[in-house]
């Protein structure tokens, strides 16, 4: 069936037009209609853009964490947040040897106390069932004394490398950092199959009502003892049966090299898969969260000197998992947030490529968050691709300064130049640390404020708007190598798609935010369409030809793709650099 939607205020990603038109899942022309249609789709103004594609996230977490008590909204206080899991676990009674988990507490927003969570804390909650309350970074958690029985962990246990037990005056805390929340993994019940499947629908329907169809996702490290071959196949009998509505770039997070040969000789390699579910990079953490103050700085924090944060692994394990992906073909993306952690990375890559060259091979650092004046440099000569998160600049605004010092602070979030300098650049949440909100993410890069208006931090550094919207489409395709497929409004490309409430060109920068996601399409098909609003005029034309004083009443002539850009891509506002 033919589609034309018109009468829009379209972004396509390489100029502006008024229509365009779908079939059979893929753009079939942008800009003029010509031939037959079987629908008139009337957008009555609204603007539309490529749906939004978030670079990196954790599709399958985000779905666990849907389930889980909210922390997010209940940390204004730890006592509140403690009563609020109560209640909780009041309202979802747990069955036999489950645990009562949550996610997104942030000490820093504590008004009571300034500190963490404690297992006397938890305690409070329960003493009978195990608890475990994790940070919104993904990189802290706190557990009550039930699990620190059930675990077996007692003062005497020793965290592996890239991990730290919390003690206070010789005694457990509850508090796991990084590598040691591992201790606790293999007491976790594990879910089946279906309930992976169940995370993922719940996930795929909330990233659709944020105008996401495209994730590039790290999902292996959420269950480690589930093999990774059961989290492919939850994914493709969810594309089988038609109900798959994020395309899937797979993230494929491994720590040894014995898991990532067997995962490259299975066949898994960047690239295989469809045009739903594909293997994407290997994916490592190399550090810790500037939050949590376990991201590796160069130096002690500006805010506690007795800390440097650490890396995950030790450069000869980071070498080797680098480069056996390198030479077999893998795409490569490393998460590093402190200064130190991204010269081992950088050093790792170089040293890669050196022993085996390769042309557009697209590695990446997710993060880029804490750098140097040289590490910018070194990334462009490189030739990486960096996936930023630039909504952390909403809560990072409020402590980057003060965690780091004003000398490191100066060159951090530095996205901006490094486009500059030529590296492509991406845009994501993060999700679950982050909610999955693309629009908050292009306010904070393009106004580099937080939402409640603290900075501009680097006002330099900010995105214009087209900028911004690209990060989250078309650059964000770049960042999978399908950038011939998706991310703009183009003829032959996927008819993946976002309608939008207001024009992000033409609103307030700090309003951004607030444009409401009113449908979004994954080829050609709506996957979400917002309760309060109405779709888009439908008129069925029974395949007749529009006559041309039609076309020209619904506004199907295409703008001067070079007059529409200079009009709206430029510097909209003071922040715009």
């Amino acid at each position: 069936m033919k589609t034309l939607y018109c009468n829009g205020r379209i972004y396509t990603g390489e100029g502006f037009a008024e229509a365009f038109a779908v079939e059979d899942g893929k753009f079939l022309s942008v800009g003029e209609a010509s031939g037959s249609y079987d629908r008139l789709v009337d957008l009555k103004g609204k603007f539309v853009c490529a749906a939004f594609n978030d670079s990196h996230m954790h599709l399958l977490n985000y779905g666990q964490a849907l389930q889980m008590a909210q922390l997010h909204k209940h940390t204004d206080s730890l006592g509140g947040m403690l009563e609020y899991v109560k209640e909780f676990l009041q309202e979802h009674p747990l069955r036999e040897g489950q645990w009562l988990k949550g996610r997104g507490w942030n000490q820093d927003y504590f008004s009571d106390v300034q500190r963490m969570p404690s297992r006397d804390d938890l305690d409070q909650i329960s003493r009978d069932i195990p608890i475990q309350l994790t940070r919104a970074c993904g990189h802290t958690c706190v557990v009550n004394s039930k699990v620190l029985e059930i675990c077996g962990i007692t003062e005497e246990t020793k965290a592996p490398v890239g991990g730290r037990i919390g003690q206070e005056n010789g005694r457990l805390d509850g508090r796991f950092y990084d590598n040691a929340m591992n201790l606790l993994t293999p007491f976790v019940p594990l879910p089946g199959k279906e309930e992976i499947k169940d995370m993922i629908r719940a996930a795929c329907k909330a990233l659709n009502s944020y105008g996401i169809t495209s994730s590039q996702s790290d999902d292996y490290c959420v269950f480690r003892a589930i093999p990774f071959e059961v989290i492919n196949e939850a994914y493709q009998e969810l594309e089988e049966s038609g109900e798959l509505t994020v395309r899937v770039y797979e993230q494929s997070n491994f720590t040894t090299l014995p898991e990532l040969k067997r995962f490259v000789q299975s066949g898994n390699v960047t690239g295989r898969g469809s045009d739903l579910f594909r293997i994407g990079p290997l994916k490592m953490l190399g550090d810790g969260s500037l939050g949590a103050r376990t991201a590796h700085l160069s130096r002690p924090y500006a805010d506690d000197p007795s800390a440097c944060g650490f890396s995950l692994f030790a450069d000869e394990h980071m070498q080797e998992m680098v480069s056996y992906a390198n030479k077999n073909g893998m795409q490569i993306a490393i998460h590093a947030i402190g200064d130190a952690c991204l010269d081992q990375v950088l050093n790792s890559l170089d040293n890669a490529l050196k022993e085996c060259p390769r042309e557009d091979h697209r590695h990446g650092v997710v993060h880029c968050q804490i750098s140097r004046p040289d590490q910018l440099q070194r990334i462009a000569d490189l030739k990486l691709h960096v996936y930023a998160q630039s909504i952390f600049l909403d809560y990072d605004n409020h402590i980057v300064e003060a965690r780091v010092g004003k000398e490191l602070a100066d060159s951090s979030y530095s996205w901006k130049t490094l486009m500059k300098r030529g590296v492509t650049v991406s845009n994501g949440s993060d999700c679950p640390v982050e909610l999955p909100d693309c629009l908050k993410g292009i306010e904070c890069a393009v106004t580099r404020t937080s939402l409640d208006g603290t900075g501009p931090y680097l006002p330099e550094e900010a995105f214009t708007v087209r900028e911004g919207l690209d990060s989250f489409t078309k650059e964000a395709a770049k960042a999978s190598f399908e950038e011939d497929r998706k991310g703009l409004i183009k003829e032959g490309y996927l008819a993946d798609f976002t309608v939008l409430g207001e024009d992000p060109f033409a609103v307030d920068p700090r309003e951004i935010h607030a444009i409401p996601v009113l449908e979004t399409y994954l080829n050609g098909k709506r996957v979400f369409l917002k309760k309060a609003g109405r779709p888009s005029s439908v008129i069925f034309l029974r395949r007749t030809a529009l006559p041309a004083s039609s076309r020209s009443a619904a506004g199907l002539r295409q703008r001067s793709s070079a007059a529409a850009f200079r009009q709206h891509s430029g510097p909209s506002h003071r922040w715009a650099g």
